[in-house]
């Protein structure tokens, strides 16, 4: 006979801890304090990073492994803002095909290696009419319209069955965020996310929904990741970087990672600046 579902689910809490153990066995000693999640074309940062241990995706058991283009497919283990940090260089999406479990599931490794705070980045395409391509928008709430990460039986050992949202972004990270941005020159601007599940660009009639159910930026990813994070107990930050704008007549994937990257540098700065205040 086969696995019943609560089975399965038990089995996936068995596959997070073998790929939190074989990490750990490849990271002797390190124990991250924070997680960083890197979004499209973002994956500079990780030039600012004092690097000790890399593990490629492939190499770790029951890991996805990223198929688009700009994520590059490993977890970096080193110092950033004099904190001991683990960052996915690269990330998962619903659109690829993996269950929303899947979609989360390193941050489920990351939690067992033991992070205490989630930091997350994405590009996403802006529907506030005052946002301009290149800003950076801290996200301050999310509305979530990507298969919810939690459905199916609840892992007891990961967090409650019905967790609350209503700081799903720390509202202690978002003022230090807005004190280390007044302090390095970085602009700022502040707003509700909207997950998607993609793969499509929306088109003007699906911006114009995002705008009127409270959207002022919207993107393929970040919100399950913040629920599992979440779920967990975990504090998270979220900077979505604002690649592209409603008002544009087209947009693609290259288009998308060359904002991204003109821009990350300032995200970088006000990442590190929060690291060293922590």
């Amino acid at each position: 006979m086969g696995r019943s579902r609560s089975d399965k689910f038990v089995h996936m809490l068995e596959k997070i801890k073998k790929a939190a153990d074989f990490i750990a066995e490849r990271t002797p000693g390190f124990r991250p304090e924070a997680g960083v999640i890197l979004g499209t074309g973002l994956g500079g940062l990780v030039d600012h990073i004092e690097i000790k241990h890399s593990v490629d995706y492939a190499d770790i058991p029951d890991f996805p492994v990223s198929t688009v283009e700009g994520h590059k497919g490993r977890l970096i283990f080193g110092m950033l803002g004099g904190r001991r940090i683990v960052a996915m260089q690269g990330r998962f999406h619903y659109y690829e095909g993996y269950t929303p479990q899947q979609v989360v599931f390193p941050v489920r490794v990351m939690k067992m290696l033991g992070i205490e705070r989630l930091f997350v980045s994405n590009a996403s395409g802006g529907v506030n009419p005052t946002f301009r391509v290149g800003d950076l928008m801290v996200i301050n709430d999310h509305i979530n319209l990507i298969p919810n990460p939690l459905i199916g039986p609840n892992i007891d050992e990961l967090g409650p069955r019905f967790p609350d949202m209503k700081r799903a972004y720390s509202p202690e990270l978002i003022r230090l965020a807005t004190d280390v941005a007044a302090r390095e020159g970085i602009k700022l601007q502040y707003g509700c996310y909207v997950g998607l599940t993609g793969p499509t660009f929306e088109t003007p009639q699906e911006y114009h929904y995002v705008r009127a159910i409270g959207g002022d930026a919207v993107g393929m990813s970040t919100t399950p990741e913040i629920i599992a994070a979440r779920h967990m107990g975990l504090p998270c930050f979220g900077v979505s970087i604002i690649t592209d704008l409603a008002s544009d007549d087209s947009v693609s994937h290259e288009e998308v990672q060359e904002q991204g990257k003109r821009a990350e540098k300032e995200m970088s700065r006000l990442f590190i600046g929060m690291l060293e205040e922590l």
